[in-house]
């Protein structure tokens, strides 16, 4: 049995400017896959600005298994057309997150991860201090597609008795 370390939830936020897939729009969803589990955000309707503002949570027992994020256009009489994908590596995260930083001020930037040829990040990604936890807050560019970009947000939850990071 593998040792959980903790649990990551990720906030999905929403999408930017994804592509359309449908006659003027998309109806998008996201899937969050790592390793063997996968999870699924609801569909939002004939928007390709979707909000979804929605947790997904994923137990983490290696931190080095990338997170992978996958966009499709859902269909009814035929297969989900693809909107493009991600992945990201939590191990800048945790990293901070093993430091047991508390009493910071809110809004304390600790770390930040730049974008580079190996991630999907379209923008500088701040590791933060904010209401007593860690967050990090990301925008993925979407790969293989045309446009389109996913906002989340990481958070960190200790599990009781859990091996430490």
């Amino acid at each position: 049995m593998e040792k959980i370390l903790g649990l990551l939830r990720i906030h999905i936020q929403r999408g930017v400017n994804l592509a359309v897939r449908d006659m003027r729009s998309s109806d998008p969803y996201v899937i969050v896959k790592m390793g063997k589990q996968k999870l699924k955000t609801r569909v939002v309707k004939r928007n390709v600005n979707p909000e979804w503002n929605e947790l997904l949570t994923l137990s983490i027992s290696d931190p080095n298994i990338p997170i992978k994020l996958f966009v499709y256009d859902r269909d009814t009489f035929s297969f989900d057309d693809k909107l493009g994908d991600a992945e990201f590596d939590i191990c800048p995260f945790l990293k901070v997150i093993s430091m047991r930083l508390e009493g910071l001020p809110d809004g304390t930037i600790i770390s930040k991860v730049r974008p580079n040829r190996q991630n999907c990040l379209a923008e500088e990604s701040s590791i933060v201090f904010s209401n007593g936890k860690v967050v990090q807050n990301m925008v993925l560019r979407l790969r293989n597609v045309e446009c389109g970009e996913i906002e989340l947000q990481l958070q960190w939850i200790d599990i009781p008795g859990a091996m430490h990071l």
